[in-house]
C-alpha cells in the first residue's frame, strides 16, 4: 500500500508498505480521508517526542471496512466508518467507568513514543480494534467525517464545564479546536461566547460560526473588552485551546470569581500560572484530554448541521501532496485551518 512515512524528523516520503493484517478483534479500514492534526505538525520536527521516526502518522480518519477479524461482529465489508483515535483496552478501572481517554493502557493511532508505536492513517489502509469504530451516514462526506475526532474533542471539553446553559464563555484560540469548542458551547446553551485570537481572518470565521463577540489578543484594551462582554465581572467559563503560558493566563484573567477554566491546548509541555489569582478567586482549572464516548453525539450534530465542519476545511489533497502541505502547515500559514489528505480514493 502507499503510505506517507515520517522517515526522520521533518522529512516525509511516499513509500510502499505491506497492507496490515487485522487481528481477531480488529478491522482493516480502507482510508478515504485523513486530516492533518496540529499534533502531527508539532510532532513532524521531532520536538514533542510523540512521533519518533519511522512512523506513519494520522489519526483523524474515515473510510470503509475492507476486512474483518474473525471475532468481529456488528460490521460488514463496505461499511462507512470513522474511529476513535484513542485505542483503549476496555478492561482497566478507567475504561469500566467509561473514561476511555484515561485508559491505563491507552495508545493513540499514528503515534510513536517511548512506550508504544501504532501506525496511523496517512496510508491507504489502517488497522484498528472494532470497539473504536463508528458508522457514519451516507449523507456525510468522508472529508467531513475526518473532522469527527476533533468535534468529539471539543464536545468532551465542553462537557467538563459546569452548567454551560445560559452562561457566558470565552474561547482563547480560534484554531480548529477553538472554533469547534465555540460551536459546542453554543449547542450546550451558552448565551454569549467571546473568541480571542491573533488572526483577524480566524475571528471573522468565528463570527460566522456563532461567536457573539471577538477580540484580538493584541488589542490594547483587551481587558476592557472582556469586562464589557461580561458586565464587569468576567465570564462564567473559559476554554483555552492553545497551550502556552500567555494564553492560559489570558483565560484565567477572562473569568469571574468561582469560574471554570477548561484547558485543552497543550502546545507547551509546561506553563506558568498566577497561583494566587487562581486560589484567591477560587477558580477551577480543569484539564481536558481527547474524548470519552462523544462520537455518537459528534456524528449526530455534524449530520444535522448543528456543528459545521466544512468551513474549517482549507483543502482536500491527494496523499502524494502530503509533504508539501506539511511544509506549509509547519510554516504556520495563518489562513490554513485543516488540510484533509485522501489516501484511498473512495468517493
Amino acid at each position: 500500500m502507499k503510505a506517507l512515512l515520517l522517515s526522520k524528523p521533518a522529512h516525509l516520503e511516499i513509500t510502499e508498505l505491506p497492507i496490515p493484517v487485522p487481528g481477531p478483534n480488529e478491522v482493516l479500514v480502507k482510508v478515504a480521508a485523513c486530516g492533518i492534526c496540529g499534533s502531527d505538525v508539532h510532532g513532524y520536527d521531532g520536538s514533542t517526542g510523540r512521533r519518533i521516526p519511522p512512523i506513519v502518522m494520522g489519526h483523524e480518519a474515515a473510510g470503509a471496512v475492507a476486512q474483518l477479524g474473525r471475532a468481529v461482529a456488528g460490521f460488514s465489508l463496505g461499511d462507512r466508518v470513522t474511529f476513535d483515535s484513542t485505542i483503549y483496552c476496555g478492561e482497566c478501572a478507567f475504561c469500566r467507568r467509561g473514561e476511555f481517554n484515561l485508559c491505563n493502557n491507552r495508545e493513540v493511532v499514528g503515534v510513536s513514543c517511548a512506550d508504544y508505536r501504532r501506525a496511523g492513517a496517512f496510508a491507504e489502509f489502517v488497522v484498528v480494534p472494532a470497539r473504536v469504530l463508528s458508522r457514519i451516514p451516507e449523507s456525510m462526506s468522508f472529508s467531513e467525517a475526518a473532522m469527527l475526532e476533533a468535534v468529539a474533542v471539543a464536545l468532551h471539553a465542553v462537557s467538563l464545564a459546569p452548567k454551560p446553559r445560559g452562561s457566558s464563555a470565552v474561547v482563547v484560540g480560534a484554531g480548529m479546536i477553538g472554533l469547534l469548542v465555540l460551536q459546542a458551547l453554543r449547542v450546550a446553551g451558552c448565551s454569549h461566547v467571546l473568541v480571542i485570537d491573533l488572526d483577524p481572518s480566524r475571528l471573522k470565521l468565528a463570527e460566522q460560526l456563532g461567536a457573539t463577540a471577538t477580540a484580538r489578543s493584541t488589542d490594547s484594551d483587551l481587558q476592557g473588552r472582556l469586562l464589557d462582554f461580561s458586565n464587569g465581572e468576567g465570564a462564567d467559563i473559559a476554554v483555552e485551546a492553545v497551550g502556552t503560558s500567555e494564553t492560559v493566563n489570558l483565560a484565567i484573567d477572562s473569568v469571574r470569581k468561582g469560574a471554570s477554566v477548561i484547558l485543552v491546548g497543550n502546545v507547551a509541555p509546561s506553563v506558568t500560572i498566577p497561583l494566587q489569582k487562581v486560589v484567591t478567586r477560587q477558580l477551577r482549572l480543569q484539564g481536558s484530554c481527547a474524548s470519552a464516548g462523544e462520537y455518537a453525539q459528534a456524528i449526530e450534530l455534524v449530520s444535522r448541521g448543528s456543528i459545521r465542519v466544512k468551513p474549517l476545511i482549507s483543502a482536500v489533497a491527494p496523499l502524494d501532496e502530503g509533504p508539501e502541505w506539511f511544509a506549509r502547515l509547519y510554516a504556520r500559514e495563518p489562513n490554513l485551518m485543516k488540510v484533509v489528505l485522501t489516501p484511498g480514493g473512495i468517493s
